[in-house]
């Protein structure tokens, strides 16, 4: 995969840095405040199952973004802009691509529709968190796990009720705009309502039956309920009865479990995925698992035998790469990084990766041999991805090394800005500016970041 954790919390002295931390997986913070997990593969697969349900909306794909966050709730939501947010939980809940396109779908309804999270009525249900299309898009409170349902708890039934009471048509409307997007995509609605049986679940799970006494079944649409409607509208599509896609549904299969490998305990991956299953999926999670116990010969086995079978499947490369480099191997990393980030058109997640084992490649010997290839691959990764921290990070580095330090501290800004560390980044675009030539393209954009920083940091301190 190429999954990397955030990287303020890993800042360690530069030889441990460049040997430690780990691949493409990036942290960003987005409405929610959660962690934003980001893979080239993953960001690929999101796209393509999308795209049709795109273009049905009305919507152009390139400028609707699927991204996936790291919190294991089983839940969706959008927060304003086109941008649709799955946690990695509804992708661990999920069967199939069929199923997340249903959710993907319903909640491009609420795109189309301007609805998000805002304001209205959640001023009051201050600790109550969107849980759209599942649990009929009702609000829950916020927490994890098993606390969820502390919502019927004194004192936030009116703060629900309040919140519900806009709600409830928005999810109505979404619902509607799913099925059409659905439908005009040519794509079956049966994922949805397996989704939506898997919810009922959920409902009993934690304790919601009809005769709670709350304001949720009050004002709010239950799911057998959704169910029911669903299916009957459904049935009548033209698509209800077409087959899945076999090679997204492959594709998904391999996205899930490497997710899986990278987000649970070893112990975990082992137990899902056995060492006497040897498909796609399995060699994929225990890959992760093996890396992150400390295992490399045993972690190296299982991407050896991912490329037996696939030797030019970049995502396979990227990720014998990257176990190679985290394991302090950069010199080996080198050649499947360099051949992943050339089949995959300098994507710029995996060049990412790339230009990080260039430079530790060269700080494991004290060289600079890399360095110039190391800036090219970045700089051009950063012109294709700006959302990208630690692709600014090492390019930092870089500059440095070269002495170039206004341009090192405008990248840092950059990085920490993107990070959510708006009073590092006022400070470093601050500095980057004074070093830049007035006028410049730098100059303006350090000038930018210093703004954006101020106003964050203004309205942080008015929210107190």
């Amino acid at each position: 995969m190429t999954i990397r954790a955030a990287l303020p919390p890993l800042a360690r002295p530069l030889a441990k840095t460049l040997s430690l931390i780990a691949g493409t997986l990036l942290a960003i913070q987005p409405a929610a405040a959660q962690s934003i997990l980001r893979d080239a593969e993953t960001e690929a697969l999101f796209h393509d199952m999308a795209s049709p349900l795109v273009k049905a909306a009305g919507l152009d794909p390139k400028n609707v973004d699927i991204v996936l966050v790291n919190d294991s709730e089983v839940n969706a939501f959008v927060a304003g802009g086109q941008a649709v947010y799955l946690n990695s939980g509804l992708i661990n809940e999920a069967s199939t691509a069929n199923e997340v396109q249903g959710v993907i779908a319903h909640e491009l309804g609420h795109v189309v529709g301007g609805h998000a999270i805002d304001d209205r009525g959640a001023k009051t249900a201050s600790n109550i968190s969107i849980l759209s299309l599942l649990l009929a898009g009702a609000a829950v409170a916020a927490g994890a796990g098993e606390a969820a349902m502390g919502v019927f708890m004194a004192g936030q039934q009116a703060a629900m009720g309040k919140y519900l009471a806009y709600s409830r048509g928005e999810e109505e409307a979404a619902d509607a705009a799913g099925v059409k997007f659905l439908s005009g995509a040519g794509i079956s609605g049966r994922g949805s309502i397996d989704f939506f049986h898997k919810l009922l679940n959920l409902e009993s799970r934690y304790g919601m039956t009809r005769s709670a006494e709350a304001s949720f079944y009050s004002t709010h649409p239950m799911t057998d309920d959704r169910i029911a409607y669903l299916q009957d509208v459904y049935e009548k599509d033209p698509a209800w009865k077409k087959p899945n896609d076999p090679v997204l549904e492959a594709r998904f299969q391999r996205v899930k479990a490497k997710l899986f490998g990278y987000l649970a305990e070893p112990g975990s991956t082992y137990q899902t995925y056995p060492e006497y299953m040897t498909d796609v999926p399995a060699h994929y999670a225990r890959a992760y698992a093996f890396h992150k116990d400390g295992f490399l010969d045993k972690a190296t086995a299982e991407t050896d035998a991912l490329l037996r079978d696939a030797p030019t499947d970049p995502y396979f490369l990227e990720l014998k790469g990257q176990i190679l480099l985290e394991s302090g191997r950069p010199d080996e990393a080198l050649g499947p990084l360099r051949r992943a980030t050339e089949l995959t058109g300098n994507q710029p997640l995996i060049a990412t990766t790339f230009g990080h084992a260039l430079v530790a490649a060269d700080e494991r010997v004290n060289s600079t041999a890399h360095m110039a290839e190391a800036q090219k691959v970045l700089k051009a990764a950063v012109a294709r991805d700006r959302e990208n921290p630690f692709a600014w990070y090492v390019l930092g580095i870089i500059y440095a090394k070269n002495g170039d330090m206004p341009r090192a501290q405008l990248a840092s800004a950059e990085q920490q800005s993107l990070s959510g560390h708006m009073a590092e980044a006022l400070r470093s675009a601050s500095m980057a500016k004074s070093g830049l030539p007035i006028g410049s393209p730098d100059a303006i954009r350090a000038e930018d970041i210093a703004m954006e920083a101020k106003s964050a940091l203004a309205r942080a301190k008015k929210h107190k």
